[in-house]
């Protein structure tokens, strides 16, 4: 029943993420926390870190990580067919629709109108990871962490000003993250 659970589940998301990875990380996070409670919230935040850190595309990494901790290595099997099998029907024909199509205008529109919620749901994914970053918890409700946020801040910086590289900036931010928890 589980199996069925878990490709039911990430079938929807496969199916209702639309605009990558993270878009489809509320609707994830909605079905492994909410309505099943396969997880808590620090373990998925957990989960995020470690598929945005291993190769691929971070939805299948996550539905991937989602199933070992739910069912082992066949839900994780479950899970990432669930989440891969829409998306590939849904590229399929939209592939070629848009090549019939696509100088048609409402197509266009279509596309367009498409953009903004894609953004926002990006943004909901973004603020629930900063709220766990900077809280622990999903919500901006209790004390904030100050090292977190000034460690942020500063990753953001050397990033947006300097340009380093995303991975030496991840690994210096995880060393200090190890090196604040054992002094502190």
């Amino acid at each position: 029943m589980i199996y069925l659970e878990l490709l039911w589940s990430f079938f929807q998301i496969g199916l209702f993420s639309i605009g990558g990875g993270y878009a489809a990380m509320p609707l994830i996070q909605h079905q492994a926390i909410d309505i099943h409670n396969w997880l808590t919230m620090q373990s998925f935040a957990d989960i995020m870190t470690i598929s945005q850190m291993t190769p691929g595309p971070i939805a299948i990494n996550c539905a991937t990580f989602v199933g070992i901790q739910v069912a082992g290595i066949p839900g994780a099997l479950v899970a990432t067919f669930g989440c891969v099998l829409p998306s590939s029907i849904i590229v399929t024909l939209l592939a070629f629709i848009y090549y019939r199509f696509k100088g048609i205008d409402a197509v266009q529109s279509v596309l367009k109108g498409l953009r903004p919620a894609v953004v926002a749901m990006i943004a909901t994914a973004g603020l629930s990871l900063m709220a766990m970053a900077f809280c622990g918890s999903d919500t901006f409700t209790s004390d904030v962490n100050i090292e977190n946020v000034i460690l942020f801040i500063v990753a953001l910086l050397v990033l947006r000003i300097w340009k380093l590289n995303p991975i030496l900036v991840m690994v210096c931010s995880g060393v200090i993250g190890l090196l604040a928890g054992v002094i502190l």
